[in-house]
C-alpha cells in the first residue's frame, strides 16, 4: 500500500504510483457478476459449452469461459483502494473515463493486477481532479488485458473544528 497526501501526489505526475495485489478470476466470481448484471452470455457462464465452442483457449489448449470486460473494469475501485491511500482524503469520487480498451481476454482462473500511474492532477475547490493511467495485467502475459484513462476526484479532509461549525453533530 502506497500512503501519500494529495500534495505528495502532485509531484508524481507521469510516474507509476502503485501496483495492486493479484486477484484470481474464478468461475464463481464470473457467475456472481453475471447474476448481478443479468449478462449471462454462454461464453461467460456455460463451462460445458465453452469447452466445445469458445474461441478462447488456455495455455494447455483447452477452451474455457472468459470474464466479462465490465467485471475487469469494475475491479478498478477495489484495486485502487487496496493500493493507494491518500491520507488526507475525505472522499473519493469516480468521475468517469476518457478511454477504456479491453485488449485481451480474461480466461477463467486468470490472475489479474492493476498498475496505476498518475497522468494529471488539477486543483478543484476542496481537492483535486486526478487522471489515472491504468493497465490491468494478466499473470504470465506481457500485453495488458485492459487499459484505461480513469478520472477521479479527491476531496480533502476538513479540520474537525471547521466541520463541526459547518454541520454540528455530523463529524466524528
Amino acid at each position: 500500500m502506497v500512503r501519500t497526501t494529495l500534495q505528495g501526489l502532485q509531484s508524481k505526475i507521469g510516474a507509476e504510483i502503485g501496483t495492486s495485489d493479484w486477484f484470481e478470476v474464478t468461475q464463481h466470481v464470473i457467475d456472481d457478476f453475471a447474476r448481478i448484471t443479468g449478462d449471462r452470455q454462454w461464453i461467460h457462464v456455460d463451462s460445458q459449452r465453452a469447452a466445445c465452442e469458445s474461441p478462447f483457449k488456455a495455455q494447455d489448449g483447452t477452451r474455457c469461459t472468459v470474464a466479462h470486460g465490465f467485471l475487469t473494469l469494475s475491479l478498478l475501485s477495489q484495486w485502487m483502494q487496496s493500493t493507494i491511500l491518500i491520507i488526507d482524503q475525505r472522499a473519493g469520487i469516480n468521475a468517469g473515463f476518457n478511454k477504456i480498451r479491453f485488449s485481451g481476454p480474461v480466461l477463467v482462473g486468470s490472475r489479474l493486477r492493476a498498475r496505476f500511474a498518475l497522468g494529471a492532477c488539477e486543483p478543484i475547490d476542496g481537492g483535486a481532479k486526478l487522471l489515472w493511467n491504468v493497465n490491468v495485467e494478466r499473470e504470465g502475459q506481457t500485453r495488458p488485458v485492459l487499459t484505461a484513462e480513469w478520472l477521479t476526484r479527491v476531496l480533502i479532509a476538513t479540520a474537525p473544528d471547521q466541520c463541526a461549525l459547518q454541520a454540528p453533530g455530523v463529524c466524528r
